[in-house]
């Protein structure tokens, strides 16, 4: 379980960073919710990461 919670964080983070590289692109004409959301479920999936890591 934490092996696939610690992956899924690592996709979340390029998916942040590949949502920021199209808003940039785009020269902030796009929702910047393509980097938001994603860099959001990557805290949420590091901090139940660090839960499991901790028990």
């Amino acid at each position: 379980m934490k092996k696939l919670i610690f992956l899924l964080f690592i996709v979340f983070i390029i998916l942040t960073f590949v949502g920021a590289f199209y808003v940039l692109s785009n020269k902030g004409m796009v929702n910047a919710g393509y980097a938001v959301i994603p860099m959001v479920l990557s805290i949420a999936c590091l901090n139940v990461y660090n839960t499991f890591k901790n028990k």
